[in-house]
């Protein structure tokens, strides 16, 4: 038996075999893959019987506090296609995109022990991986660019981005919850399968698996998508007044010492204030004793204070009455939690718990060392970004230290971290050892979005640099608007953001110097750039343009811009 699922431009066809077996394919884009489940009571893979199908139609619209627009659409037909052994699959076909999950339908607990979902592709289909080796939860890897034919056998994180003939695919997982655990991508020369980091996960019935997807188009497509986020359960918290994104000093990046000295935090609350950025982050060593009085010193200079935990510190739910409640008394505006490092679904549980916790306490929350969003910006909008990435603690300076990141790493992230939601990267650190130009690092407070944006280099570094404090003073974290005006993960990308009336460009390429066009919306502009000038500086000039900018690009370089239209 097949069936064609067709929708809003795109196709998914699903077939059950003579074997009762299933597959699902998007034609020209994901070959015939199999589907299927095997739990400890019964194989839902194989010997599967047809029992109906339905199909709704969905139309939602619904607002987030932060991410690459804060108003979103979703318009998408689902169908339900129910097997023997009570379990059903259900395709969402819209959105950019097509999205599947399984529905078990039993009286009591579901183990599941195998996941069979995988990802056929062309092996000459472009690649672009993210190997996930250590077997924990590492997200903190430099992308591989390849074919699907020449990749490793190996594990790979999500997302994962194919370029397939003129399409261009990408690979991942939305609406996770206590109720699973987040999977990856086990390659073995011939797809892409579903690898669970649990040996079982169980469920009350209805188990209900996160969202199998796929985000399909040009790539200008894949960055506007607002998929994993329409995916994913709406908020569960009802009033979202308390929530405000926004930029961050952090003086860890750049004095690690710092973070134990009460006057040397005043100094960055102090200059936190001056950038006019609401917030300042108090990283690992803290001390309590001292704490309550950089939160009112911090308050009464309209600073809120973010503090570090590591994970195991807010394990539990007497820890979240006792520890987050007294941070919260003290005026704490938010935690940062460390070292989460899992995927599994004991994590996810406490992933669950402690964000129920903090929006109680109506503490906003960011997560280090650990797994990616899938939507989590949707059900739990206090939830300001993650790390999950190989950002800039990694290239802090040190002497002799060579440059670790090849410019392509920034394309890969804007084309693939970035898309699946918030990402912590801490931009703008002047200082780092880097390949890239300064004009390319300022750029990043444009090109990656995050609900806090870290700031992370010295406040000497920031100060010698005015054009960069320009800027930073003025860009915002959160966005009306995103859109890719051209790209490609292994040479440029240029992507615009609007807030209000007003649009951010950031630039920035891998390889050889060019000249990069800016085009422009109807009327004239008046547009601020900055762009790099000799010597690793900046230079910020004024010009009224119409139509388009042409702005020379240094090797490795790039520029942003900051546009109002004249009226």
């Amino acid at each position: 038996m097949l069936w064609t699922l067709a929708a809003h431009g795109l196709e998914a066809v699903v077939e059950l075999s003579g074997a009762g077996e299933l597959t699902l394919e998007v034609p020209g884009v994901v070959r015939p893959s199999r589907l299927g489940l095997v739990t400890a009571h019964a194989d839902l893979t194989a010997g599967l019987a047809f029992e109906g199908l339905s199909r709704v139609e969905i139309d939602e619209s619904y607002t987030t506090v932060t991410g690459k627009r804060l108003a979103h659409r979703y318009v998408a037909s689902e169908w339900t296609l129910s097997f023997s052994q009570g379990m059903d699959l259900q395709v969402r076909v819209g959105g950019q995109g097509v999205a599947y999950r399984y529905v078990v339908r039993w009286s009591g607990p579901v183990t599941v022990c195998q996941e069979i979902s995988e990802y056929v592709v062309d092996p000459a289909a472009r690649a672009v991986l993210l190997p996930y080796e250590n077997g924990r939860c590492d997200y903190e890897e430099i992308h591989r660019h390849t074919t699907v034919g020449a990749a490793e056998p190996i594990l790979y994180g999500y997302p994962s981005l194919f370029q397939v003939g003129d399409a261009w695919l990408l690979v991942t997982e939305a609406n996770l919850d206590s109720g699973y655990a987040g999977s990856r991508l086990r390659f073995d020369g011939r797809a892409f399968a579903l690898d669970l980091p649990d040996p079982y996960v169980t469920s009350a019935s209805p188990l209900v698996t996160p969202w199998r997807t796929m985000i399909i188009g040009e790539l200008a497509d894949l960055v506007g998508s607002d998929l994993v986020t329409s995916l994913a359960a709406p908020s569960r918290v009802a009033s979202t007044s308390w929530i405000k994104p926004g930029a961050a000093a952090w003086s860890w990046w750049s004095d690690g010492p710092s973070t134990r000295d009460l006057e040397a935090q005043k100094r960055w609350v102090d200059f936190a204030a001056s950038m006019g950025w609401p917030y300042v982050l108090a990283d690992a060593g803290w001390n309590k004793e001292w704490m309550p009085e950089l939160i009112s010193y911090a308050a009464s200079r309209g600073v809120g204070v973010w503090l570090w935990s590591h994970w195991q510190h807010v394990d539990t739910e007497l820890e979240h009455r006792e520890k987050l409640a007294l941070w919260k008394g003290w005026g704490a505006a938010g935690v940062k939690i460390d070292f989460t490092e899992s995927d599994g679904q004991d994590r996810m549980r406490w992933f669950d718990a402690v964000l129920a916790a903090t929006a109680r306490l109506e503490l906003m929350v960011v997560f280090h060392g650990g797994t990616i969003p899938r939507g989590t910006e949707r059900t739990w909008p206090h939830f300001m970004t993650a790390e999950a990435v190989k950002g800039a603690e990694w290239i802090k300076p040190r002497p002799g230290k060579e440059p670790l990141y090849p410019a392509t790493h920034y394309l890969s992230l804007a084309f693939t971290r970035n898309i699946q939601g918030p990402m912590d990267f801490t931009p703008c650190t002047f200082t780092a050892v880097r390949t890239i130009s300064a004009g390319f690092e300022l750029a990043l407070a444009v090109i990656f979005e995050s609900g806090v944006q870290h700031f992370a280099d010295s406040i000497e570094a920031y100060r010698s640099r005015p054009e960069a404090l320009e800027l930073l003073a003025r860009v915002p974290t959160a966005w009306d608007d995103t859109v890719l005006l051209s790209g490609d993960p292994a040479d440029h990308v240029l992507i615009a953001r609007r807030s209000g009336e007003e649009w951010f460009v950031g630039a920035g390429v891998a390889g050889e110097a060019r000249t990069v066009t800016v085009p422009l919306h109807e009327g004239e502009w008046t547009a601020r750039i900055y762009r790099d000038a000799p010597g690793d500086r900046l230079l910020a000039e004024t010009v009224t343009a119409a139509g388009k900018l042409d702005i020379p690009v240094a090797a490795n370089g790039g520029f942003a811009v900051h546009l109002r239209r004249n009226t």
